[in-house]
């Protein structure tokens, strides 16, 4: 069977608006249940967001209907890097019971709904160098494409670049979920297995899943024979590794998890006591852990906030080079005078 042409030659709209589609029928579905997105996945309504970045692979593999060795390696890659993470987090939400990533956002519309059109952007830019690759434009023959001979360094590199990613990711999930379901002392940073080397190493592996994707792609473009539209449009898909390493970075995710997990060890050792000693609720002073602060502010002097790195090499090196090179930036600074008065108040209140 020949190609299907959908729209255009690159699948590019036809896979927008899929990803239109499923996602808005997942906001409106859970809008109105006001459950989360990994609530709609264990009720088997709706996939979470990693399975959903499977899907454009999927789609434009059997549309495309084109099985090159590229097509078929890059599209089971991402669909194995999906469905171990979707996998791990039905997992994790089925064994917690609930998922509170979502609570503060899902009552609000705007808000809620932003967070599915993001996904939107997210499932459709990140997919892009599969959908490229799968689409008439580049891999069908009779239509100007190519099928250059597989096993090149650069099919290596992208293939090892995803395989150690993946592996990276993997691990780290396991090592942190075993770690946490002991009931570790409130004062202890995660510092267990590859935790140790970095304190955000699910992002450094999807990064590097990435760009492993892209490089694999590449290939008919580098060692075949395109039209110049069809090169272009297969470098510009470097968007995809770019996106994920600037959300990741600067929006859903270290951002998340720095501020306010310095937050939760500063309070540790200086939140006010509570007062109401009649409460029937009263809850312990968390200053009961005075050295919990101290240990985090070691903890992170010791630990590589992305890239994994032993702490006996991370430790000494100059403050500097940690906070450029190494992308620990100022904007994931707990300030003790400015954030730490704030938590103050707040823990106060």
């Amino acid at each position: 069977m020949a190609p299907v042409h959908v729209l255009d030659k690159y699948y590019l709209s036809i896979t927008l608006l899929v990803t239109i589609g499923y996602q808005l029928l997942g906001f409106a579905i859970a809008w109105t249940l006001q459950i989360s997105p990994e609530a709609l996945f264990q009720h088997h309504i709706s996939p979470d967001l990693s399975i959903r970045r499977s899907h454009p692979a999927i789609l434009t593999l059997l549309i495309g209907n084109t099985f090159h060795t590229w097509n078929v390696v890059a599209s089971v890659l991402v669909m194995v890097w999906a469905t171990r993470l979707a996998g791990f987090l039905l997992f994790r939400v089925l064994k917690t019971g609930s998922d509170t990533r979502f609570d503060e956002i899902r009552s609000h519309f705007f808000k809620f709904f932003g967070f599915w059109v993001g996904q939107i952007l997210w499932v459709w830019t990140v997919s892009l160098p599969v959908t490229i690759l799968n689409s008439p434009a580049v891999s069908d023959v009779s239509q100007g494409g190519s099928d250059p001979s597989f096993g090149t360094a650069r099919d290596i590199i992208g293939i090892i670049l995803w395989g150690i990613g993946w592996l990276i990711e993997t691990v780290a999930d396991a090592q942190k979920f075993r770690y946490k379901s002991s009931r570790p002392p409130k004062d202890r940073p995660t510092t267990i297995g590859i935790w140790s080397w970095s304190r955000h190493p699910p992002y450094f592996g999807e990064i590097l899943c990435w760009w492993g994707i892209w490089t694999l792609c590449l290939s008919p473009t580098t060692n075949g024979s395109l039209p110049s539209s069809a090169r272009a449009a297969q470098y510009g898909s470097v968007v995809s590794p770019i996106f994920t390493f600037l959300i990741l970075m600067f929006a859903s995710g270290v951002p998340t998890a720095e501020k306010p997990t310095a937050k939760k060890f500063y309070l540790l050792s200086h939140a006010p006591a509570d007062t109401d000693t009649t409460s029937a609720s009263r809850s312990p002073s968390r200053a009961t852990y005075p050295d919990a602060w101290n240990k985090y502010k070691a903890y992170l002097n010791s630990t590589s906030i992305l890239i994994p790195i032993p702490p006996v090499i991370y430790r000494p090196l100059p403050k500097i080079v940690k906070r450029t090179i190494l992308l620990d930036w100022p904007i994931y600074q707990f300030d003790e005078v400015v954030d730490g008065k704030a938590a103050r108040d707040e823990a106060g209140r």
